[in-house]
């Protein structure tokens, strides 16, 4: 029997409820219909959240998001209506959803929704290094800012790993 989609999201236990930690998900196919033309409209959500008791499971995600390919909604309704549905079922300490709509008619939107249990306070941030992550021609490059210079990593072909440093003059 082939998979269809389905509005009931999967919950696991949170592993480390005592810990504030951030769960990152991207969604880079999300597909809905535009309610006015019809017309299909593409977007990658990213979801970011800080769990409380439960976490949502993946593959029921998945199926969740794919509920709406043939459903027509605005940007804005249907972001909001997909952050509601997953603070429902998990109640998570913090909840962000971004929807990044692709192009259309020469528009650009993206949609931030947020949601935060009552009486929880964000942590003081922690500023690290920045680290960038690209994956060209099947080789992962990791870049790094360090003192000033940049610390380059490069990973891919097998087991061979070169690195470099290049420092600005």
């Amino acid at each position: 029997m082939a998979t269809q989609p389905s509005r009931e999201l999967e919950l696991f236990p949170n592993p480390q409820p005592e810990r504030d930690y951030t769960i990152r998900i991207t969604i880079p196919e999300f597909t809905c219909l535009c309610p006015k033309t019809g017309q299909p409209d593409f977007a990658t959500l990213v979801l970011e959240y800080i769990p409380e008791q439960q976490c949502v499971e993946l593959k029921s995600l998945k199926m969740y998001v794919w509920s709406f390919r043939d459903e027509g909604a605005f940007h804005e309704a249907v972001t909001n209506e997909i952050l509601d549905d997953l603070v429902r079922a998990t109640a998570p300490r913090f909840m962000r959803l971004t929807a990044i709509f692709n192009v259309r008619g020469g528009i650009d939107t993206t949609v931030v929704a947020e949601h935060r249990q009552e009486g929880w306070q964000a942590p003081p941030a922690v500023k690290l290094p920045s680290l960038n992550v690209q994956v060209i021609a099947g080789y992962r490059i990791v870049g790094q800012r360090v003192n000033s210079g940049l610390h380059l990593l490069v990973q891919g072909g097998g087991d061979r790993t070169v690195a470099g440093q290049h420092s600005h003059a």
